[in-house]
């Protein structure tokens, strides 16, 4: 089975029937591998996307944004140091969002995030996203008083606008040449205590772990009812969502480089063809450098 076909079984295609419980976060497809086994894979995973990424950036039409969500010890970071390793540094910026500055805050939601967009040619990469004022937000709603909203705009319907608009500006985004990737990193709640514990007792993993960590974790339920509600609503063909089993780290890298090469390959990007005046111009240039003297 190839990393395109195991990403497609996590693509969310139907999102009016999604139910998170459907997934499970331990799932590994049926591979027996073993960790050594799983590198190979994703090392040649890993060679097909820096190929993809060279026309990519060649080309010049393009962008890719992929936005990273997922509850805290879900193996973000981890995920882009392996899967990211071997592509060209130039072409891929990573941004991690967390709690907005004054300035961001006398902005509208998505203002911090349009300013992080990738470049055509380049591979964006967002460490949480906008979706957290539909995760965080949602969970601490006190947090609205601070984004200077205009009075009555917090109604019943508030959330649901909030879906619109992200709809709206990832669809903007699609037709502009960017392909939107998403992946929630779907972590059981046992996986992460033993993740939270390995943290505490590892000296060199202590400063990962902070006590909002176990705040959080204590509305396990709800937030798990705010993700399945944002899949619902925002994964579009444009900018689909994948549910990526999250428990087994390897499993996880390889869904994620899968999915983005079925992306990549799917733009069936060539480099750009030279003719013409520009091909004179590059046979006077071999002309001159093959001389005698060059």
């Amino acid at each position: 089975m190839n990393l395109e076909r195991i990403a497609q079984r996590f693509r969310i295609d139907k999102p009016e029937r999604f139910r998170l419980a459907d997934f499970d976060p331990a799932e590994v497809c049926g591979l027996s591998i073993d960790k050594a086994e799983a590198k190979i894979m994703l090392t040649d995973g890993i060679a097909r996307l820096a190929a993809f990424q060279e026309k990519l950036y060649a080309r010049d039409h393009y962008s890719v944004l992929i936005v990273l969500q997922a509850m805290d010890a879900a193996g973000k970071d981890g995920l882009i140091k392996h899967v990211m390793t071997g592509l060209n540094p130039q072409g891929v910026e990573v941004h991690a969002f967390k709690q907005p500055s004054a300035e961001e805050l006398s902005h509208d939601f998505l203002w911090r995030i349009s300013q992080r967009l990738p470049q055509r040619g380049r591979i964006g990469i967002f460490n949480r996203s906008h979706y957290e004022e539909v995760l965080v937000v949602r969970m601490h709603p006190e947090m609205l008083q601070t984004q200077h909203l205009p009075p009555g705009v917090v109604g019943a319907k508030f959330w649901k606008q909030r879906f619109a608009d992200i709809r709206a500006f990832e669809r903007h985004l699609a037709r502009n040449g960017t392909v939107v990737l998403k992946f929630f990193l779907h972590l059981s709640r046992e996986e992460q205590r033993k993740r939270f514990l390995a943290r505490i007792d590892e000296p060199a993993k202590r400063w990962k772990f902070s006590m909002s960590d176990v705040s959080e974790r204590k509305l396990w339920s709800k937030y798990m009812v705010a993700y399945e509600d944002m899949i619902r609503e925002t994964s579009r063909p444009e900018a689909p969502w994948y549910v990526v089993p999250a428990d087994n780290k390897w499993f996880t890298r390889l869904v994620v480089a899968g999915a983005l090469a079925e992306a990549l390959e799917g733009l069936k990007l060539e480099f750009p063809q030279i003719g013409g005046k520009m091909l004179k111009e590059l046979q006077k240039a071999r002309k001159a450098l093959t001389a005698r003297g060059g």
